[in-house]
Formats: C-alpha cells, structure tokens, sequence
C-alpha cells in the first residue's frame, strides 16, 4: 500500500511544538545520545561563488532519520527544510518546514542546558540580540527559571525597544547595564566579535552562547571562557569543527579539559551541571541534527493524529 508523504508548514510547526514539551523532547535527544541509541553527525556547508550556501546535517533519533537542509544568502535570507523517514524501513514520512523548527529547537537546548547549570534561585535574565533566535532564548528561560526581570540590548534601537514591549522586557542603552547583575545571560547574535566582556559577568553566573556555530566567530571573550568552570556543549566534534567561542580561545590541551563536558553527560547524571554557586557556567550551542529529528518526528506524530498537513503524491 502506498504511504502518504506529508508537507508540514510553518505554522503547523508553531501550532504543535510547545516550547515546555520542547525542552522535555530535548532531554529526551540528549538520553539518547549518552545511551547511543541516538546518532549524530555534524554540520556541512557547501559554499557558493554567489554567497549562497547550502548547510546540511543528519541524525537518528532510534526510531527515526533524517536531514535538514537549509540554503542561506546574507543579502536574501535563509530557507530551511526537514526530511523525516521511518528508521525501521527508510520509509520517507514528512517534508517540514523548518525555520521555525530550528528556532524552537534551539532555545528548547539552552533552556534545557539552563534547568541544568543555572542556580535553583536564577531570576534575573540578561539576553543580548533581538531577533529571531532571542525570542524562544527568553520562552525557554522562563520555562525553567522563575524570571522576575528580563534586560535586553541588541545594536538595533528600535528593535531592542519593540522586543522589550513584546516581550515585557526592559531594553538597556548598553550591553554593559544588561547584564551586570544578570544570573543569566543569553547572547543570540550575529556579531563576529564578543558582544560582552568578561568583567561584566558576576559569580554563579550562566550563560548561553547561541549566536555563533562558525570558527571564525565568536560572541564571548576568551576571558570568559577561562572564568567557566564548566562548559558544555551539544556535541565535542562538532565544537572542535564550528564553535568560534571556543576555538578562539582554546590551546589545542583545552580540549582535553575536565571543565569542557558534552551535555548529554550532564543530562545522563555522570556528571554535574554545577559544583558551586559562585562558579560561572555557559552552555556553547551549536545546534544538533538530533534536536531536529526529534522535534519533527513529535510534530509528524501529532500532525498524523489530527489530520493536519498536506499530502504529497509519491510512489
């Protein structure tokens, strides 16, 4: 019998991806992978003469596969697509739509990472960036953390000041009033230089750098990333091949560090998000084809149950 192919939209993403079940997939991805019944492989970019790019990154989530494929300009914006196919029997399942994906995905990670590294008692949030990316950053934030005040700074005025209303933030005039005193800070930005400085940060501090998964780009100073004492990330080979923030402020033996940990350890138990309250903690995000698979295959299933989406004719 011939199985219906299904195209998922934007908004059919948005409709059946609640962040707080968002963040419980994302534990689910990172189990998985410390168990290894979870695959992953890392990030490829194709790079045109035009400036386009095609990214692309593929994973299992057991009983699920698939890619996302995404083509970028700088000038004309990016597109993104997920391909899901059933592990058991390669059989092709849904095309989605991404870009929302992605953005909830991402934020689900760091809230994820911060319900794990933060302090219990983290209320004051520093988010640095107001696009995109910052708005799920802050949905996920207050998703784990009782968040009494949120400060946001972006180098746009008028949109700093338009995501503070939309968000019930306060826009600050610089990075700097953001986030001093900020428990947690979250940096979503395009900047290819830090766009906080070290002194800035108080003890027991946690940040999430979001911005940046290429190795010439970075949003914090290696400063900072001598202050961490712990840092997590979504995946060592894939740090060690896109994470800037690391590599411009590694030594080749930083690598070998017991303070740099992945974060499928800390979510398994073997090892802990946080050892002091003083200590500073940051979670380097890069992005996983695994937090995509199981994001779309919760949206496919969801979708299958209610009827949603538009079938695609295939043999």
């Amino acid at each position: 019998m011939e199985h219906e192919l299904v195209y998922l939209t934007e908004q059919n993403v948005r409709d059946l991806l609640p962040m707080p079940v968002s963040i419980e997939l994302m534990q689910t991805a990172f189990e998985r992978l410390a168990s290894g019944e979870a695959l992953n492989q890392p990030r490829r970019r194709l790079i045109l003469p035009t400036g386009s790019l095609l990214h692309y990154m593929a994973a299992s989530d057991g009983q699920h596969y698939g890619a996302k494929i995404y083509a970028t300009h700088p000038k004309h914006g990016a597109h993104f697509l997920f391909l899901l196919y059933r592990a058991a029997d390669a059989q092709p399942l849904a095309i989605i739509e991404a870009n929302h994906l992605g953005q909830i995905r991402t934020g689900a990670a760091s809230g994820l990472a911060t319900k794990l590294m933060a302090r219990e008692d983290a209320s004051v949030l520093a988010i640095i960036g107001s696009g995109f990316q910052a708005r799920t950053q802050l949905e996920a934030m207050r998703a784990v953390r009782a968040i009494r005040e949120t400060r946001v700074w972006s180098r746009n005025p008028e949109r700093r000041a338009a995501f503070a209303v939309e968000n019930s933030a306060r826009a600050t005039d610089t990075a700097e009033e953001a986030v001093r005193g900020a428990d947690i800070v979250v940096t979503a930005t395009y900047s290819k230089e830090p766009v906080i400085a070290a002194e800035w940060i108080a003890p027991g501090t946690h940040i999430n750098a979001m911005g940046s998964n290429q190795a010439n780009r970075r949003e914090i100073p290696a400063e900072l990333v001598d202050r961490a004492e712990i840092i997590a990330v979504d995946s060592m080979e894939q740090a060690r091949l896109e994470s800037g923030d690391l590599l411009l402020a590694f030594e080749e033996k930083d690598w070998n560090s017991p303070r740099i940990v992945e974060l499928k350890d800390i979510v398994a138990g073997s090892l802990q998000g946080r050892r002091d309250p003083t200590g500073i903690t940051l979670f380097k995000s890069i992005g996983l084809a695994v937090e995509d698979v199981i994001a779309a295959a919760f949206v496919y299933e969801r979708a299958s149950k209610a009827g949603i989406g538009s079938a695609i004719p295939h043999s």
